[in-house]
């Protein structure tokens, strides 16, 4: 396995996060898909080391959840008839937070979209929380019961239920459909309605999607692997948080929020993926 210096790392990271494909990306840098893979495996468990350590006593104040859908080596409905399907094979969620003011997106959780897997996700952003927040969700039941368990009381939580009907327009098989209502339903404490919102969230949905070439529709990007897609997450959500900066706030989410002074470049990634391989007593790839 060849070896890469730093100026290729932090290069293949960054092409990784513009949404190139894993072959793309080793016809442009010339390093081989095997590389390019085991970088993905050890900066994804880096990165994700890295921001669970940092992403603590956060006092943001208006919260944003949602899930974004993909799925791993095939769609869960052809997963039965799918030859040698991997174990995770199937529809895989990614459930995201973010702040409404400073856009930091704090935690994450890819798995299914269950309670088991709603109360893992508002558990792990409720340990990172320093302060009472107003939080906002659609209407998916497994919030009800996971933030009643990982928070209690001392929460201000809504949620934003959006009713669809027929799509207008042209029919099609993808076309969106119209919404026709919406809901503003008060759960817990006293949320101020103006501040009950998705938009945050659901935009993060699409940067994610435009961004991490995995959740790219109607291609063969998708992960073969759930252990990929998970580190692809990280990979993406680390640059997003602390080297991508908002057009908005004109610095990163992660200098808005106080976990970083510096505007970070992707070297600084690198660097993190080196300190976390000798702490682990890996070689570099």
């Amino acid at each position: 396995m060849n070896k890469l210096s730093r100026d290729a790392r932090a290069q293949i990271l960054g092409l990784m996060v513009e949404g190139m494909s894993m072959r793309a990306i080793s016809r442009v840098t010339g390093a081989s898909k095997n590389t390019i893979v085991k970088l993905l495996e050890d900066a994804g468990e880096a990165f994700s080391d890295y921001q669970d350590r940092t992403m603590r006593n956060l006092t943001c104040k208006r919260l944003q959840v949602d899930e974004i859908w993909a799925f791993v080596y095939t769609k869960a409905k052809n997963v039965e008839r799918a030859k040698a399907a991997p174990e995770g094979a199937g529809d895989c969620w990614t459930w995201m937070a973010i702040d409404a003011d400073t856009k930091l997106i704090p935690s994450f959780f890819v798995g299914s979209r269950d309670g088991d897997a709603a109360k893992a996700f508002i558990g792990d952003l409720a340990g990172r929380l320093a302060v009472r927040v107003q939080l906002t969700s659609d209407g998916h039941k497994p919030y009800l019961e996971a933030v009643e368990d990982a928070f209690g009381a001392d929460i201000d939580f809504a949620m934003l239920i959006k009713h669809y009907g027929e799509p207008v327009g042209s029919l099609g098989r993808y076309s969106p459909g119209e919404c026709t209502g919406i809901e503003l339903r008060r759960v817990e404490g006293r949320p101020d309605p103006a501040h009950v919102s998705t938009s945050y969230v659901e935009r993060a949905n699409l940067t994610t999607r435009m961004g991490n070439r995995r959740f790219t529709r109607l291609t063969n990007a998708f992960s073969k692997k759930a252990e990929n897609h998970a580190h692809s997450v990280a990979i993406h959500l680390m640059h997003y948080n602390f080297v991508r900066i908002h057009q908005t706030l004109r610095c990163t989410p992660a200098m808005a929020a106080g976990v970083t002074a510096k505007l970070w470049e992707l070297a600084d990634m690198v660097e993190v993926l080196e300190e976390w391989e000798n702490n682990q007593g890996r070689k570099s790839n």
